[in-house]
């Protein structure tokens, strides 16, 4: 049998080396959760952007998208019309509008989510993890906002074609020109660089490609409807002189 005193002065030896093991123990585990709890945020902070840019995105896409739906049809030659050029604002344009609308809204939404094109910067977990105040928070390609703004032009061009060559008998009017092309173009251009723009310490909304095939897929979109729209839709209300057709 050993001896209670040999036996009792192991354990007070042993004690001092168990209550530092679990310390050690306990102190890593703090550790741990630590770093699983700071690693997010920190990734997260490392990805930032341009607020400005994006405003001046924003901005862009809004004015050249709003003229293209806002301006008349201009015409010359029709005949129920007398001669001379004419405008006339339909309220059926509104029918190409809400269906580049709805055709945003499927890029912005299920088309972006089942490419899963990240924003630079971020990956797919990330991006499907984020909280709503992060840079990561959704997928970037294709580009929303070039999709909408070139699908805006594209519109626009589609409708200035078929006026000036269908019932224009190809004559060209300037400011049927500048409201329906020009100005949306130069606003598509504007929204594509502001997208794209990374400034020191940020990282751009989109890389090239996103805003590319946002741009491309957006134009001949609004190219196809508003060729469509205006086909079908003649520039003249087909009664008296009024400037608002119903």
């Amino acid at each position: 049998m050993g001896s209670p005193i040999f036996a009792g002065g192991a354990a007070e030896r042993e004690a001092p080396f168990m209550g530092i093991r679990e310390k050690v123990v306990a102190a890593a585990g703090c550790l741990a959760v630590a770093a699983c709890l700071l690693a997010p945020s920190e990734a997260a902070a490392q990805v930032t952007r341009d607020k400005d840019w994006a405003t001046v995105s924003d901005v862009s896409l809004v004015l050249g998208s709003s003229v293209v739906f806002l301006m008349p049809r201009v015409y010359y030659s029709d005949p129920e019309a007398t001669v001379g050029w004419k405008g006339r604002w339909h309220f059926s344009v509104l029918a190409p509008a809400m269906t580049m609308t709805a055709l945003t809204l499927l890029v912005d939404m299920p088309i972006k989510d089942a490419i899963e094109s990240t924003r630079p910067g971020c990956s797919i977990e990330e991006t499907k993890t984020a909280l709503s105040s992060s840079e990561c928070r959704s997928f970037g390609g294709p580009s929303t906002h070039a999709f909408a703004s070139w699908g805006a032009t594209g519109a626009g061009t589609g409708i200035f074609l078929v006026d000036t060559f269908r019932y224009s008998s190809g004559r060209f009017n300037a400011g049927g020109f500048i409201g329906n092309v020009a100005f949306p173009l130069t606003a598509s251009v504007v929204t594509s660089i502001a997208r794209g723009v990374a400034t020191e310490g940020t990282r751009p909304h989109e890389d090239a490609g996103q805003i590319a095939i946002g741009g491309v897929t957006g134009f001949l979109s609004g190219l196809a409807i508003g060729t469509a729209y205006a086909m079908f839709q003649r520039p003249n209300c087909g009664y008296g002189n009024a400037l608002f057709c119903w």
